[in-house]
């Protein structure tokens, strides 16, 4: 996993598909699913605080054509 300073949002997401790929992989022992879930959980709240953190920072043009933060 890169550090969390320089992945964008879109390498989380293709990390978190090949997290989903080993969910599904049949020879993964119970013990080592968790562990990969746990990441995959930990990755999702990064990219929700990231996503956050971008929507704060969107403006939103209103009727009169002025921008202003939502």
């Amino acid at each position: 996993m890169k550090q969390k300073e320089t992945q964008t949002i879109e390498e989380a997401f293709e990390e978190l598909d090949g997290i989903v790929e080993q969910l599904e992989r049949a020879d993964v022992s119970l013990e080592e699913s968790f562990l990969i879930y746990q990441t995959g959980m930990k990755l999702l709240k990064e990219c929700s605080e990231k996503i956050d953190t971008v929507e704060k920072r969107m403006l939103m043009m209103n009727e009169d054509g002025e921008l202003s933060e939502f």
